[in-house]
Formats: C-alpha cells, structure tokens, sequence
C-alpha cells in the first residue's frame, strides 16, 4: 500500500514538469479545462459556446455569411452549419439571402438573439474571473496577449481550423 501511494505522489508531480516542458501539452489541457467549464456555464444560460460567439460576432459586425462567421471564429464549417441551424431554429438568427451573391446566404440577429446574447455576456465577467482567479491582472494581460499572437501566427497557416 505504502508504494502505491509513493508511486502516486510521484506520477502527481511529473505533470508540471512535462508542461513545462511542452508548452502545447500544457496550453491544450489549459484550453480543456476552461472550455469544460465555458460549456457547462453556456449550458446553463441554454447556449453554446459556439453559439455564442456567432451572436457576438453579429451584433458586432452585422449580417454576416457562414463561410465568413466561421473564418473569423476559426470554426470549421461543418460545424458552423450546425450552430447556424439550431440558432435559427430557436429563432435568435435568421438567413436571408446576401445582397449581390444569389448563392450566399447572410446570418442576421433577431431581437430574440440579441437578448440571448445580452444575457450571456452578462455572464462573461464572473466567468472569467472564477476561470482565471489565480492570475493577477497583469498576468491575464499578458496570457491575453501571448495567445493573441499564438492565434495570429495560426491564421497564417491555412486550414487549421479551431472546434468551438
């Protein structure tokens, strides 16, 4: 019994070391662990994550096609169809055909997504600070910051599409 409990503690400390190590074992479970508890958090407001930030997007930047919600959000486009669908669906957006491109289709917010979305962001804040409570200000400054240019050098690679 004695060993197994010494072989614990001693698999209990190698993970910090290997993060230290591998910078992108670390950021990827980093980035589990909080999309874990986004998920739930979002879930519990009757949105997803993805859905989300395509609410977000559109209000910010107005009607938009999928093709461009889903480069901007880095989300593949299979998965753009699906949240597209359930948004409109539940009447938060609605597809409208694109001015000049009989093709395209643009995404429009509804009266019913922009409150969905105004309470979602009015969730954000405590979110975050539960998220990141052990970093000060300054240190999510600067994690803020490191992945802004972590994500920039990724869209300069094609095809490497993020899953909400």
């Amino acid at each position: 019994m004695t060993a197994r409990t010494t072989t614990s503690r001693r698999g209990a400390a190698y993970f910090p070391r290997l993060a230290a190590e591998r910078l992108d074992i670390a950021l990827c479970r980093a980035s589990a662990a909080v999309a874990r508890v986004a998920d739930t958090r979002a879930a519990e407001l009757g949105i997803g994550v993805g859905q989300h930030l395509v609410l977000k997007m559109l209000a910010a930047v107005g009607p938009s096609s999928q093709r461009l919600l889903g480069e901007e959000l880095r989300i593949d486009r299979s998965v753009m169809v699906g949240i597209c669908d359930s948004l409109e669906r539940a009447g938060h957006v609605r597809r409208e055909p694109a001015p000049g491109d009989r093709r395209a289709y643009a995404v429009t917010l509804t009266d019913s997504g922009r409150a969905l979305l105004a309470r979602a962001e009015e969730a954000t804040p405590a979110f975050l600070d539960e998220t990141f409570d052990g970093l000060t200000t300054e240190e999510r400054d600067q994690l803020s910051s490191l992945l802004g240019k972590l994500l920039d050098a990724g869209a300069r690679r094609p095809g490497e599409d993020v899953q909400p």
